[in-house]
């Protein structure tokens, strides 16, 4: 497992798994715990979830998974999220308990707030600093930021604190590349890219079904899905945290780190999915 090194000098893996749509449908619970499990035992050391993903089931799933590994706790990185509306001084510490109930952890290694909403910024960061200097976050960042966020983000105290945006992001959307995505490295702004096969076509464009994709998989002998995630840890340099429960596709997933593009092919893919060449609103699910 590759890792990212943070501002804060925290490591987060370079690769994870997200579960967003999980814990929406009991029948397909015990399916879901599996699938996480399988992971960990695979390999994933990166979870992301939130407290809106199934009302707060996604976080029972993962923490009844994380019962089952033999993984120590310093070596799993877990994520989750604030709802904006929850991210002031009177409601975000019930959140956050309430997610560290739901995951059975003593901390986070990342608090997310999940969008902007009409809590002032400050008095979010305000909270976000205490949660880390008590203990119960190790970092924080934010998701589905755009450009002007991130800057109204860093004029507030503290604001600079901020180790990682969470953006929608994959080949056919690539609009983060413009000025988004270079904003947030030259301030050491991990990006970690959510939805990163577009969800299979779900999102109007059928990543799988791409014959450029295709023919590049098969000289490596690979999978399209690997070539795609490939790219977007190789190239792009961000953290992608594809979701799935079937065990095939998740092994197919967590291999895609040992996909190796040589030029040719990061040139290729260039040519059939451009970085915009001006600003492009921010694209969210």
């Amino acid at each position: 497992m590759n890792y990212i090194t943070l501002k804060s000098k925290n490591k987060i893996p370079k690769f994870g798994i997200g579960t967003w749509r999980i814990g929406e449908n009991e029948n397909k619970r015990e399916e879901e715990i599996k699938s996480i499990i399988f992971s960990l035992k695979n390999g994933i050391k990166l979870i992301d979830t939130a407290e809106m993903y199934g009302n707060g089931e996604a976080e029972k799933i993962v923490g009844e998974a994380l019962k089952y590994t033999q993984l120590k706790r310093e070596d799993i990185f877990i994520v989750s999220k604030v709802y904006p509306h929850n991210a002031g001084k009177d409601k975000i510490f019930n959140s956050l308990e309430a997610s560290l109930k739901r995951l059975n952890l003593d901390y986070l290694n990342m608090y997310l707030l999940h969008w902007r909403g009409r809590v002032a910024l400050k008095e979010t960061v305000e909270c976000m600093e205490k949660a880390k200097n008590e203990g119960l976050i190790k970092d924080w960042g934010v998701s589905n930021f755009d450009i002007d966020d991130m800057k109204e983000l860093e004029s507030v105290k503290d604001g600079d604190k901020c180790v990682v945006n969470q953006v929608l992001y994959h080949l056919y959307s690539r609009g983060v590349d413009f000025s988004l995505a270079p904003y947030m490295k030259e301030r050491n702004i991990a990006l970690m890219a959510y939805c990163p096969l577009a969800q299979s076509g779900n999102l109007g464009k059928d990543l799988l079904s791409n014959k450029i994709l295709i023919e590049i998989s098969k000289k490596h002998n690979a999978s399209v899905s690997q070539i795609a995630l490939a790219f977007i840890m190789q190239v792009s340099n961000y953290i992608p945290i594809p979701k799935s429960v079937d065990q095939n596709h998740i092994l197919e997933n967590i291999n895609s780190q040992n996909i190796i593009l040589d030029n040719e092919d990061i040139k290729i893919i260039n040519e059939e999915f451009p970085k915009p060449n001006n600003k492009m609103p921010l694209d969210i699910v």
